[in-house]
């Protein structure tokens, strides 16, 4: 038994000598030993002094019975039904009156009832567990398309088990493989760059896979649903065209991203079809400062175009920096769009124009089409594999002319 030194209180000074002489006494063996001392003040008159005991959480064993989770029949008796009628609630919830099915809910609220997924797993062989790879990247594009997936599956009933891999190294083949030891009834890859490969092959070996991307990666059977990025380019491309620009310069992202590769396949294209004077330079590798340097070579080498459509929304941050500080004015002198429409696009000076993504969309979309694979339903015929990207038309590009 550890003691303290020997504090002397009284009454009017209780609280504050008995706090020092549990203070570092953990759970309840602390709040014990408090309320007895605060008892023993009630009934005591005298000034005196005392030696405070921790108390061990060996010697206070078995003081209280265990906490136990909530069952379903807790569910059941405390909303006055079966234990059949909980589990049509929990299962197919539709089928069940809506006053009865408040009143279960209700009970599953008050108690903080929550399912148990391995004795669902034994009954159901299925673990309601959607696995989920990424590369952890936190730049806008992945970040917000994981987001997206997690809600979508949350909302469908599903846990999500987060998995990052370093894309770049093997490991990305053995994590897969320890994903496809959890359980998880399916796999949703966010494959943003081609180091995500493997990582898509070794998971689509035996379990159903869907590929978040803007191109299919090279892997047999696996499915692909990504927003479409070259459709995007062509709405930057052909607004500055309807703002007058024949010279465009592409600042290109890093081509062993699925992104930047269609993104500067979809400039090629509009700028060929509307024959334009256009170029291409980089690549950048998505941050600001590649932006500003790329920049900065095109005022030095004195080949300014009319606009410049920056990979991403960081990049054009960085042409914005790079012009203002060359004296140049956006956009009377050179127009800027980016891509992604991150958040804050809207208060830079100017605000920028740029590409939205529909990213919650997106994740509703990957986790359905996930769905269908494991539950052998057909895919609706109208349901598409990439969405559309929307122009977000703001001050950083001129407006476009009427005639």
């Amino acid at each position: 038994m550890v003691r303290t030194p020997p504090v002397a209180w009284n009454a009017s000074n209780a609280n504050v000598h008995i706090h020092a002489g549990v203070n570092g006494i953990a759970g309840r063996e602390g709040h014990k030993l408090a309320t007895t001392y605060h008892w023993s003040l009630r009934n005591c008159r005298a000034t005196c002094c005392k030696t405070v005991a921790s108390v061990t959480p060996s010697e206070g064993a078995g003081m209280d019975a265990p906490i136990r989770r909530p069952s379903m029949a807790d569910v059941a008796a405390r909303a006055g039904v079966s234990y059949q009628t909980v589990s049509r609630v929990l299962n197919e919830p539709q089928i069940v009156r809506p006053a009865t099915r408040e009143r279960v809910l209700e009970a599953i609220a008050a108690l903080g009832y929550t399912r148990n997924r391995a004795a669902r797993a034994l009954k159901t062989t299925r673990s309601s567990l959607i696995g989920m790879l990424t590369d952890g990247s936190s730049l806008f594009g992945p970040a917000e398309t994981t987001t997206a997936i997690e809600s979508a599956a949350r909302e469908a009933g599903y846990s999500v088990l987060l998995t990052t891999v370093d894309a770049h190294e093997d490991g990305a083949r053995e994590i897969g493989s320890e994903l496809l030891g959890s359980g998880a009834d399916g796999i949703l890859v966010v494959a943003a760059h081609e180091g995500m490969v493997p990582a898509v092959a070794t998971a689509a070996r035996s379990t159903p896979v869907i590929a978040v991307s803007a191109q299919a990666p090279k892997v047999p059977g696996v499915e692909v649903v990504g927003v479409d990025q070259q459709l995007g380019a062509r709405q930057i491309v052909e607004h500055l065209v309807r703002t007058g620009a024949r010279s465009i310069v592409h600042l290109c992202g890093p081509q062993d991203w699925f992104d930047a590769r269609a993104r500067l396949d979809g400039f090629r294209q509009a700028a060929g079809g509307l024959g334009l004077e256009a170029t291409v330079a980089g690549p950048g590798d998505w941050t600001p400062r590649t932006g500003y340097e790329l920049t900065n070579a095109l005022v030095a080498e004195g080949t300014l175009p009319e606009a410049i459509f920056a990979a991403n929304d960081m990049m054009a941050i960085g042409v914005l920096h790079a012009l203002d500080a060359h004296g140049l004015r956006v956009p009377e002198d050179v127009a800027v769009a980016g891509f992604d429409n991150t958040v804050g696009a809207e208060f830079l000076i100017p605000s920028l124009t740029t590409v939205s993504q529909p990213f919650a969309e997106l994740g509703r979309l990957a986790l359905e089409r996930l769905l269908c694979l494991l539950e052998g339903r057909e895919v609706p015929s109208d349901t598409p594999h990439t969405l559309p990207p929307r122009l977000v038309a703001r001050r950083s590009t001129r407006p476009e002319r009427t005639h």
